[in-house]
């Protein structure tokens, strides 16, 4: 008696033993190609990247991941062992040769079956590396058990190189470029009998909702991204500490990541929001000095406060002279720029590859470049090369790609090491940091790095930071970088900003006139009897900071503008939030016709020495549109804080005082920002 699967059993006894050559060579091509579709030149590296919800091989590691928690891995043995009759079957009718690919099948499965697909490189997760490495599904990581934060990310990454090493694929080599990947698939598929059903990405799907959609969803993506968490700038008494003291910020950076997470749909992390860098983000047109003055003017501007009719504002605008394009001194650049795995996303490395090349169109023919990348190590893409040559610069750019973990203090000292061969007596050496902010190998704590490019600020090479990107940004990093750098921190989020930060203010971005830059208000308590300062909470310095020259402070470049703003009280206002002193109240003293007094100080660049600039705060003036929209952007930032000095006043309020004082807005910062207000009330439920 015979039934239909006679034929199949026929089949099965005929099957030719098992070729060990054969099928060792083909485990060997097949973990050489997966190895090289994850994307990296260099071999298998730790990847810094969150892994993508979207993509084929991230449904594959969920789907395997799911299946397996279930307790279904035996079932998908059983389909796969159904399918390996299938593929045994077609060879013994159609006569094509049926050793290779059936042997190779039951040890490199899933590899096998993801031929079929061939994604591009770089933008192939490594994560399905460990899913498939056997016993590991349910391995319980020692090395990252109970860590959290950038800590727990180090130690994946290093146990997941570990975890590289266990699997079989010892002695394997470089990766082959992609287009030997697609030739050597195309072979193996041509010699092989056809694949009964290639696992697509469709199918991953279909399978991860046969496993129950809510069970099984992707998780959200992890934000890691880090901000400097300072107290807003508490109210002081007058009688009682009457002097305050910080160092200048010209910082922008926050002003753009705001504006990035509302464009996004969200409002942002309250410690994101950094008042005076919002309202230092746009140009202002203050009395600049003459010839022969100091390299700066201040200029100040007593009004009353739109959010509380009891106080005044006393409105400080400095601004620094801007030389002629013949004095600026040659620039040597080194442009550092992260070339780890977590720069792989459309508004990162893209984005900072044109933001270069737009910068390279300022620069002068004598002025030189140079570029280091780091990713896992670090190394010098271009040697020092005059602006000029334009083609060989653009053609280094090009050749950078993504992948790998992030050393950033290697790649730091490399640059200041390229840098410090650069610089001659009388010209500008700056080191251009471009990145995301993740540094996870070496010194990734802010203080050692702080110490670190302290200690190199000495060389007179200067550091400043441009950010790319979200969901990664350790923006504390990055502002402790750039003010121990005796340089800048921007956020890039748009071509726009790039042309602001890297064509339109180049000059104030590279060439310092003025180096550590110090304002101390000394309020005269017969006027002032309650003040606050809004913003710089991340620059307050101590009183005896001010005289002490071996205190670092912020640099103002050739053309920037710095404001800065108090709320003061009156002594006889209503608006006093205080109530006098039971015991006794200090003796008070002085005419009520100046508010305080102002004393700046800074050091040319290259002296050790600084000098003093004393001006006293008279009440009066009338406030102009410069004044008045820098006021309003101070009060979006508290907004969006949510603090609690604003009363009533809310975004509405906001909106009207910024739209009264647009004033001449040639290339609509302005109005940017009263849209930006406009989603911020949306975003608030306003």
């Amino acid at each position: 008696m015979t039934d239909d699967l006679d034929p199949l059993k026929a089949a099965m006894r005929a099957l030719p033993a098992a070729d060990p050559a054969a099928k060792a060579a083909a485990i060997a091509l097949a973990m050489k190609n997966f190895d090289a579709l994850q994307g990296s030149a260099q071999g298998m590296r730790p990847n810094q990247d969150r892994p993508s919800q979207a993509g084929f091989l991230n449904g594959v590691r969920h789907m395997l991941n799911s299946l397996t928690s279930r307790g279904f891995l035996a079932a998908t043995t059983s389909a796969a062992a159904l399918s390996l009759g299938l593929i045994v079957v077609l060879p013994a009718i159609n006569q094509p040769d049926p050793v290779t690919l059936p042997a190779m099948l039951p040890e490199a499965d899933a590899n096998a079956r993801t031929r079929e697909v061939t994604p591009k490189p770089e933008n192939v997760d490594p994560a399905p590396t460990r899913a498939i490495i056997p016993g590991t599904e349910a391995r319980k990581d020692p090395q990252t058990d109970g860590l959290s934060g950038r800590a727990a990310k180090t130690a994946a990454s290093d146990a997941g190189a570990v975890l590289m090493q266990e699997a079989p694929m010892q002695g394997l080599t470089d990766a082959a470029p992609f287009s030997a990947i697609v030739s050597d698939d195309a072979q193996i598929r041509a010699q092989a009998p056809a694949s009964p059903m290639p696992l697509t990405e469709s199918h991953a799907a279909e399978a991860a909702q046969s496993a129950g959609d809510q069970e099984y969803a992707v998780p959200p993506l992890e934000n890691t991204e880090a901000f400097s968490d300072s107290p807003q700038n508490p109210l002081k008494v007058t009688a009682e500490d009457p002097v305050s003291t910080f160092s200048i910020d010209v910082d922008t950076a926050s002003y753009a990541v705001v504006r990035s997470s509302l464009m996004g749909g969200s409002l942002p992390p309250q410690d994101a929001v950094r008042i005076e860098e919002m309202v230092n983000y746009f140009p202002y047109a203050y009395f600049a000095p003459t010839q022969g003055e100091a390299p700066f003017r201040s200029t100040v501007t007593v009004m009353q406060t739109p959010w509380n009719p009891g106080t005044r504002l006393v409105h400080i605008g400095l601004q620094g002279q801007l030389p002629t394009l013949a004095d600026r001194p040659p620039l040597n650049l080194v442009f550092l720029i992260d070339t780890s795995g977590s720069m792989d996303e459309p508004n990162k490395l893209p984005l900072l590859k044109q933001s270069l090349r737009l910068m390279l169109a300022e620069l002068r023919p004598e002025d030189e470049i140079a570029m280091v990348a780091y990713a896992g190590s670090a190394g010098t893409v271009l040697e020092p090369t005059k602006a000029g040559e334009a083609a060989k610069i653009s053609a280094a750019l090009d050749n950078l790609a993504a992948g790998g973990s992030t050393a950033g203090a290697e790649g730091l000292a490399l640059a200041y090491a390229v840098a410090e061969t650069m610089g001659k007596d009388g010209e500008v050496s700056r080191v251009l940091l471009a990145t995301d902010g993740d540094f996870n190998v070496g010194v990734d704590d802010p203080e050692g790095l702080e110490a670190y490019i302290a200690k190199k600020r000495d060389t007179g090479v200067y550091l400043s930071v441009l950010g790319f990107g979200r969901g990664n940004l350790d923006d504390a990093t990055m502002q402790a970088l750039a003010q121990n750098g005796n340089g800048q921190a921007a956020y890039i989020d748009t071509l726009n900003e790039a042309r602001k930060v890297l064509v339109d203010q180049l000059t104030g971005a590279l060439f310092p006139i003025a180096n550590d830059v110090k304002i101390q208000v000394e309020w005269n308590p017969a006027a002032v009897a309650e003040y606050r300062l809004i913003g710089y909470e991340t620059r307050a310095l101590n009183r005896e900071d001010f005289n002490n020259d071996k205190i670092d402070a912020g640099e103002i470049g050739a053309g920037h503008s710095v404001t800065a703003i108090y709320e003061v009280t009156a002594p006889d206002s209503p608006a006093l939030r205080n109530d006098p002193l039971r015991y006794g109240t200090p003796e008070v003293s002085g005419d009520a016709a100046e508010l305080g007094f102002l004393r700046l100080r800074f050091k040319a660049p290259g002296s050790d020495t600084s000098a003093l600039i004393e001006t006293p705060i008279s009440s009066g003036g009338e406030p102009n549109d410069d004044a008045r929209f820098a006021v309003a952007v101070a009060g979006f930032g508290q907004l969006l804080t949510g603090s609690a000095y604003l009363g009533d006043w809310g975004w509405a309020e906001a909106i009207d005082l910024a739209l009264g004082a647009r004033g001449n807005d040639p290339f609509g910062y302005r109005i940017e920002a009263v849209n930006l207000m406009r989603i911020a009330k949306g975003l608030s439920g306003q």
